[in-house]
């Protein structure tokens, strides 16, 4: 089921995301998930089919397009790919790249973006530490001006595509206390004093690296810096709000898989005489996942469309976030349900979906900071 907002441009990116899943990313799904990790090349092999420059500005080497462009491709990635973790890892870039894009000057644009959108270099956003999560404002990693430099300290932790990244977009305290502090600092791959940490194992979105990172006065050129100085936190703000609905399109493209896959399941397995389909119980399970799609379908295609028309939507973005990640709960776990024993085997998709499903209502914020966002929007 398309969104609302297709238009013939979307059906043929659709079908381009889907050519590209089922040549480069169905015949692998499995192996590269067991493996954790994916072929950088595939990167490259994104760009050439115009994937990865979907929403950016042809100038900065984009192919241009809004964010709506940007969710249908990356919805049928996932359908047609069957690896949330491939699809993740591949577009590490929609949270990396849109502060260097707002913010960056031409050349910053130029050398820090550009290569990303050709596949020559992998970028990644590095907010979350160990000790400052959902709450942005207590990050401690401290960037000192010394020079023509920046010297960085401190850790990131949980940064998706952190080990391969070439590009990291930091947030730093540059200044006091709070949100008032904070700026967002390209620091880039070989740069002394910045390392992997380790590579963390998750329970979900096994393909796409995900890792701590650690700076050790590690000395950043000024010119990285993104915007003010200590303007960061509005940035970073923006960026939450795009990434939510990301995230919320996700979940309905991990939900659609789930369902088509149960679809599939109950049409061909016999129970008690008859197919799983034969029974009413199962019918009305399909029925109320496929309403539960829908519903949350529409939540985001409502939400894509406010922000492509450059509005600002926090309380809508939390709500479009929490309302998809519950769905997705529910609908993943019905289809495991609904595959019974066979949907607690690891070479059964649904099994997968069900575990990357988890990370919806932590990742971006959790569920109760969506909901604090959104009584603060609302005043109450």
């Amino acid at each position: 089921m398309p969104f609302l907002f297709e238009t013939d441009e979307h059906a043929q990116l659709r079908e381009t995301a889907r050519r590209f899943a089922k040549a480069h990313i169905a015949p692998h799904a499995r192996a590269w998930e067991e493996a954790n990790e994916f072929p950088l090349a595939l990167y490259g092999e994104a760009a050439k089919a115009g994937l990865l420059g979907i929403s950016y500005p042809e100038g900065d080497g984009g192919a241009g397009g809004d964010v709506t462009h940007a969710l249908v491709a990356s919805e049928e990635l996932v359908l047609a790919g069957g690896s949330v973790g491939t699809v993740v890892g591949l577009n590490s870039h929609g949270i990396a790249l849109p502060p260097i894009v707002r913010l960056g000057t031409p050349e910053q644009r130029a050398r820090l973006a550009a290569p990303v959108l050709r596949g020559e270099k992998v970028s990644a956003l590095a907010i979350t530490e160990p000790d400052a999560g959902s709450d942005v404002a207590r990050i401690r990693t401290r960037a000192v001006r010394d020079g023509d430099a920046y010297v960085v300290d401190g850790r990131k932790t949980f940064i998706t595509s952190g080990c391969r990244a070439d590009v990291v977009v930091a947030a730093v305290r540059t200044g006091g206390e709070g949100h008032g502090g904070i700026s967002l600092l390209v620091i880039e791959k070989g740069t002394p004093g910045f390392s992997v940490g380790r590579k963390l194992d998750k329970m979900g979105w096994w393909a796409s690296d995900t890792a701590e990172l650690v700076f050790e006065g590690c000395r950043v050129p000024a010119s990285n810096l993104l915007g003010e100085e200590n303007a960061g936190f509005f940035a970073i703000m923006v960026n939450f709000a795009t990434e939510r609905l990301y995230l919320a399109s996700q979940c309905v493209a991990i939900a659609e898989l789930a369902y088509r896959e149960s679809v599939r399941y109950a049409k061909e397995r016999s129970a008690f005489g008859k197919t799983l389909m034969g029974h009413q119980v199962t019918r009305h399970k399909l029925a109320d996942m496929a309403t539960r799609i829908a519903a949350a379908r529409a939540l985001v295609g409502e939400c894509a469309v406010r922000v492509a028309r450059g509005e600002q939507v926090p309380s809508l973005a939390a709500m479009t976030k929490n309302a998809a990640t519950d769905m997705c709960s529910a609908v993943v776990d019905e289809a495991v349900q609904i595959h019974g024993g066979s949907g607690y085997m690891r070479e059964v998709t649904v099994e997968r979906l069900y575990r990357d499903a988890r990370l919806y209502p932590i990742g971006g914020g959790t569920r109760e900071i969506m909901n604090e966002i959104i009584a603060k929007v609302e005043g109450y």
